[in-house]
């Protein structure tokens, strides 16, 4: 036993690829038989996974690390680990999972291997970009994940899928290549001040690099990440991606895969290029201010349901930059939080909504009214999930808005009242959209509908009860992650208090510098 906890991570990058095996090797059995499979491996990797938040201390160090020698001629090594920052991120990609399963038990009936196939792959590739602390690994899972979620679009999406799911790669590849040539250059100068090569990301950390390299690099990562998460203007893939996804791909993208881009300049931004980031600062808050207007006043005028929930992640994830910009631990740890609570409350809401387009095939607002007679028990969960997103103190939103906020304020007043303005924008489009989907009069095509069912229950509960958890009681998870906060905030005041006065200088040897 203690073998395996000492390898869990790694117990929980391979256990997804294991279940690909099986459901390849069982699918004579028939597509109920590939289902319940994929069910039970997701079921196991997010029971395994609780093995990381019973063991995890609250501390600031890398837990549950593994290393081992892959290739030490180009120094890279198989290194896995999880903090305060990763680990919930690790756990939401569990968590979600199994729900997502479920999602798809009556709705994909082309393909079934292959589906739940490409959820597996893109499970055990969100795990490994959580927790490598080798970058020749982290950019290996973070590219991985295209694959699959490409098909999940492209094969079982809607009527533009093919055009949602090649917009979706180019995007992100366009940062991605980005990203890859600042970690050449990383890795060049491991060789150059460490005397060895090497892609660890310890060892990346010890780097040595002129503010003006350290400005170069952060657009090249930062790029990636505000693709991913999405920043505003580099969201333009998402509400197509959204809107053109099976529910399930739509649950993991919203849940799991934008969290990526938080996670990244957490990750990497902010601890590697101090002062590359410094001078951003105003931009992207800036950026990240529009992002949560525009994204609440494209979300009120949408007549797609789908593509309203697609909205206001836009506006959502804005509040996420807010708090990683403005730098302070209570910021920094509501951004953390808010990006488990968004996952949970908008992963929710596209479940509700492929639910409602199982039953009626369509998402449009307009054809509905009425579903609080029709469909009462589903109504209720409706509505629970749209204050847990509107911010309702007591439910999970609130926790995240409220740290992001109230930690941004004295650095940033003006950025944190205008922002505040998206709470406000985002209880009206969504009390709105429960007002026309669900009162008025009851139309004839949806006056028959069948409410939840045993299925549907056991999908959604589990995500009912962690937003009233993180709502009543967050302790338990903010005294996990508080301790990694800290010290990024510190190692990063650190870094800019004995460089205060060194100017950022862009000149053609810091830039040639870079490209070669």
């Amino acid at each position: 036993m203690s073998w395996f906890n000492e390898h869990i991570l790694t117990v929980l990058i391979l256990l997804p690829l294991a279940g690909v095996g099986l459901l390849l090797s069982t699918r004579s059995l028939g597509n109920e038989f590939v289902k319940r499979g994929a069910l039970l491996i997701s079921v196991l990797e997010f029971l395994f996974s609780l093995i990381l938040f019973i063991g995890f201390k609250p501390m600031a160090n890398f837990q549950f690390t593994e290393q081992t020698v892959w290739i030490p001629a180009w120094g890279i090594s198989y290194s896995v680990g999880v903090d305060g920052i990763s680990l919930f991120l690790i756990l939401l990609t569990t968590f979600l999972m199994p729900i997502a399963v479920l999602a798809s038990w009556r709705s994909v009936e082309k393909s079934v291997t292959s589906f739940f196939i490409s959820l597996l792959v893109m499970e055990s590739a969100m795990v490994g970009v959580f927790s490598a602390l080798d970058l020749f690994f982290f950019y290996i899972f973070w590219e991985a994940i295209l694959i699959p979620m490409y098909f999940l679009i492209g094969v079982w999406g809607s009527k533009k899928r093919i055009y949602a799911a090649i917009k979706f790669v180019l995007f992100t590849m366009v940062g991605s290549l980005l990203m890859l040539v600042g970690i050449l250059y990383l890795y060049s100068q491991t060789t150059a001040q460490l005397g060895a090569a090497s892609l660890a990301y310890e060892d990346m950390s010890r780097l040595v690099l002129s503010s003006g390299i350290q400005y170069w690099l952060f657009l090249a990562f930062a790029l990636s990440f505000a693709i991913k998460i999405p920043l505003f203007p580099f969201h333009t893939w998402l509400p197509d991606a959204h809107t053109e996804a099976p529910t399930a791909g739509s649950i993991i993208l919203a849940g799991v895969l934008l969290k990526m881009g938080g996670y990244g300049f957490l990750r990497f931004c902010v601890p590697l290029f101090p002062l590359g980031m410094k001078e951003f600062i105003p931009l992207i808050i800036t950026l990240a201010v529009v992002g949560i207007i525009y994204g609440a006043l494209m979300a009120l005028v949408q007549p797609d349901l789908k593509r309203l929930v697609a909205f206001s992640s836009v506006s959502h994830l804005g509040f996420v930059v807010l708090g990683i910009f403005a730098l302070t631990s209570r910021s920094v740890t509501g951004s953390v939080i808010q990006m488990v609570n968004h996952g949970l409350a908008t992963g929710a809401l596209f479940l509700l909504v492929g639910m409602l387009y199982e039953r009626r095939h369509t998402r449009m607002i307009a054809d509905f009214g009425g579903l609080a007679k029709s469909l009462p028990r589903y109504s209720v969960v409706f509505l629970i999930v749209v204050l847990a997103s509107a911010g309702l103190p007591g439910l999970n939103g609130f926790v995240g808005e409220f740290l992001i906020l109230s930690g941004s304020y004295e650095p940033h007043p003006a950025a944190v009242v205008i922002s505040a303005l998206g709470i406000i924008l985002a209880a009206v489009y969504l009390l709105w959209m429960v007002e026309r989907v669900f009162f008025g009069p009851v139309s004839e095509e949806n006056s028959g509908l069948k409410d939840l069912m045993s299925r549907e229950w056991l999908a959604i509960v589990p995500m009912i009860v962690m937003m009233v958890w993180l709502g009543i009681y967050p302790k338990p998870f903010l005294d996990k992650i508080e301790p990694s906060v800290d010290k990024l905030v510190k190692d990063f005041s650190t870094a800019i208090s004995e460089t205060e006065n060194t100017p950022i200088i862009l000149n053609r040897e810091s830039f040639e510098e870079v490209n070669e």
